[in-house]
C-alpha cells in the first residue's frame, strides 16, 4: 500500500493516513519516493496511530533531493516489521522540520498473516 504526503505546510505531527496493514502481518520493505523535493532538510516517521508514531520508521533523513530512498529497519522499528501484533495497524506520518515544499510517496510492502 502506498500514501502521499505533501510537506509545503510545515511540520506533520502524527497525521493519520488511509493504510491499515492487516493484523498478523509482516512488513518485507519500506520505500520513499520523494517526488518533489523538501524545501530543507526533514526527516519522515512512520508509526501506528494510537501507538508508537516511529513504530515502523524512525526519522529517517529525506534530505533536499528528489529520488528514492530505502530505510529499512536501520531507522526503528525492527520488532514491528517482524509482525505487526494481533490487530489490524493504521499508519500515521510525521516529519521534524517546518517545510514549505515538497512530496514523498512512501510504500510500504507487506505479507499478510504470517502465522
Amino acid at each position: 500500500q502506498s500514501f502521499a504526503v505533501d510537506l509545503s505546510s510545515g511540520a506533520i505531527a502524527a497525521s493519520a493516513t488511509n493504510v491499515i496493514i492487516p493484523a498478523n502481518s509482516q512488513i518485507i520493505d519500506c520505500v520513499f519516493d520523494v517526488i518533489t523535493a523538501a524545501s530543507g532538510a526533514t526527516d519522515i516517521s512512520v508509526g501506528f496511530v494510537g501507538g508508537s508514531a516511529t513504530a515502523l520508521v524512525n526519522a529517517e533523513s529525506i534530505g533536499t533531493t528528489a529520488g528514492r530512498k530505502y530505510p529499512t529497519t536501520k531507522a526503528g522499528g525492527a520488532l514491528a516489521w517482524e509482525d505487526i501484533g494481533t490487530s489490524d495497524q493504521r499508519l500515521n506520518v510525521s516529519n521534524s522540520a517546518a517545510t514549505s515544499a515538497g512530496e514523498v510517496r512512501i510504500t510500504i510492502l507487506y505479507q499478510h498473516s504470517v502465522r
